[in-house]
């Protein structure tokens, strides 16, 4: 099977699943989904990514108890009803501490361009989010290559100091997102995708007269 055969398969394949067999993920094929995920285009070829793979128990653990607390903490603030906190909570926790391997994302903004002004420096730095959302792609479809299920958990971009600190990460690394990995507990659900014709357009800018696409 070609390259592009592979690619097309695992782009077709690729599910959120969130249940996972027990038993770890060999260290091989975690280096070689990370090394897919270093793959990625970035800005400026900065490569801002930075990954922290937790397979230990007592990391997921301390991580999920850490924002179990702050996800309990600002859904109280809401004034939401404790037993769907408590719910919510206990979820969060089970999907991090039973997954056989976690794959914390962060962005390092230390080697991107430095800007005196405001507008300049948010565009770096969503550069770089950018940047590392692509090596997270990268990182599902090896995944998914490898016969593993996974699934992405944006809720570090709520609470990193919370991460930062649960994990001690080093000095720079800003939490993005979590990909939880194992084999396959579920196939996951096929979602339907939006018709090419409500998510494209083909400007044809203000002097786009007459051009045809």
């Amino acid at each position: 099977m070609t390259v592009e055969a592979n690619l097309g398969s695992a782009i077709g394949q690729r599910r959120s699943v969130r249940r996972y067999l027990p038993g770890p993920i060999e260290q091989a094929v975690l280096e070689r989904i990370l090394l897919a995920a270093t793959q990625a285009p970035s800005a400026h070829n900065r490569q801002p990514w930075r990954f922290a793979v937790l397979d230990k128990a007592s990391a997921k653990e301390a991580l999920a108890a850490a924002m179990g607390q702050r996800l309990r903490q600002d859904r109280t603030a809401d004034g939401d009803d404790p037993q769907a906190i408590e719910a919510d909570v206990a979820r969060s926790y089970a999907r991090l501490t039973e997954a056989p391997a976690v794959i914390l994302i962060c962005a390092d903004m230390r080697d991107m361009d430095q800007y005196p002004d405001e507008r300049r420096r948010n565009a770096e730095y969503l550069m770089a989010v950018q940047s590392t959302a692509m090596a997270a792609q990268n990182l599902l479809l090896a995944a998914t290559q490898e016969g593993l299920g996974a699934c992405v958990m944006c809720a570090p971009v709520f609470c990193p100091d919370v991460v930062i600190d649960a994990l001690g990460l080093p000095d720079g690394w800003q939490p993005q997102m979590l990909i939880t990995l194992g084999n396959r507990g579920t196939n996951g659900k096929h979602r339907t995708r939006l018709p090419l014709k409500a998510v494209v357009t083909w400007p044809r800018g203000k002097l786009g007269e007459g051009l045809t696409r």
